[in-house]
């Protein structure tokens, strides 16, 4: 399993390497007065959309072109009208900023700005960071392409097989349109279903669903916490370390602090791809010609207290791969 791991991470990095030549430096003449937006679904301080912003920004620091970035908050604005006014919000900055093209990313700016407003509209459109599937949001439109995000999710379920009793599997995550949204396309991909989910709104409610997991399956599948109300890092990583029983994975860098093993998406490979790709349209490519490709940037975390917590030795080609990403 670790050399098919080992295989799937390297060719990820290979085949990025080489998709390279797509993106052709345009000339940066052409930027100078271009003004570009970046819709953020999320806040200011969430890891994921963190990384891709810092990596978009550093590409788009080399142009002259100016940059507004807005900032949806539809992690804490939880209820539908919420969202609608949060999407309503960016309608009407898009129309007073006037942008040359606009940047999305995740799940919430794609349904409640671009597939309301935009579809078809002579303003293009990046998308990237939107959960394994876009059929949701009937993309692509004329004007729109992007990255769709994938997760590794079987490799890491199958590492995670080596360490535990059974095959029981769950998964553990907040109540969110992404987090239901992954569970749907992980069970697809991997042809199997998680025998237990839950999806919690709050620190408590997490720590509870965490326990009965312990006895209710045999692989934990840890999604995002983020926003859970009343969370407390520093108590859930001794709650963490006094109440973990079986392996548990994590997709997200942040989430090895609670997670055994972690096949780590990559959310500044969005940024990096999402900006090289504006400027392109920005530069006269048609958005149209250019196809929505899937992340495939990925690393591997390993949270050694647990192993040691939990009795297990991890392997050599596991921390050698760990190594390799740090």
């Amino acid at each position: 399993m670790i050399k098919k791991l080992r295989f799937i991470i390297l060719f990820f990095i290979v085949f990025l390497s080489g998709c390279n030549h797509e993106h052709q430096k345009p000339s940066e003449q052409h930027f100078a007065g271009k003004k570009i937006l970046y819709i953020n679904s999320y806040h200011k301080g969430y890891s994921w959309s963190d990384g891709i912003e810092s990596a978009l920004k550093q590409e788009i620091s080399m142009t002259k072109a100016d940059l507004k970035i807005i900032r949806l908050d539809t992690k804490w604005k939880r209820s539908e009208d919420e969202k609608k006014q949060a999407g309503l919000m960016a309608k009407q900055i898009i129309e007073d900023y006037q942008p040359d093209i606009v940047i999305a990313s995740d799940d919430n700016a794609a349904k409640y700005v671009i597939m309301p407003y935009y579809r078809d509209a002579d303003l293009p459109f990046v998308f990237c960071g939107i959960n394994w599937d876009v059929s949701a949001y009937q993309f692509p439109y004329t004007n729109v392409t992007g990255m769709i995000e994938v997760e590794a999710v079987q490799s890491l379920v199958n590492e995670l097989a080596r360490y535990a009793k059974g095959e029981r599997l769950g998964y553990l995550g907040l109540d969110a349109l992404t987090e239901h949204k992954k569970v749907e396309y992980s069970e697809l991909h991997m042809q199997r279903h998680f025998d237990k989910t839950y999806f919690v709104n709050s620190f408590e409610e997490w720590k509870d669903a965490f326990i009965k997991m312990q006895t209710e399956v045999d692989i934990l599948i840890l999604g995002v916490q983020a926003s859970l109300s009343h969370w407390d890092d520093t108590e859930a990583k001794a709650f963490v370390m006094e109440n973990t029983k079986i392996p548990t994975g994590a997709s997200y860098d942040w989430m090895i602090d609670y997670a055994l093993i972690g096949i780590i998406k990559v959310p500044e490979e969005h940024g990096r791809w999402s900006a090289k790709t504006a400027l392109n349209i920005l530069d006269g490519m048609a958005t149209s010609n250019i196809p929505i490709v899937h992340s495939t940037e990925h690393r591997v975390l390993v949270n050694r207290q647990l192993a040691t917590k939990l009795n297990i030795k991890l392997s050599q080609e596991l921390l050698d791969l760990v190594s390799h990403f740090q």
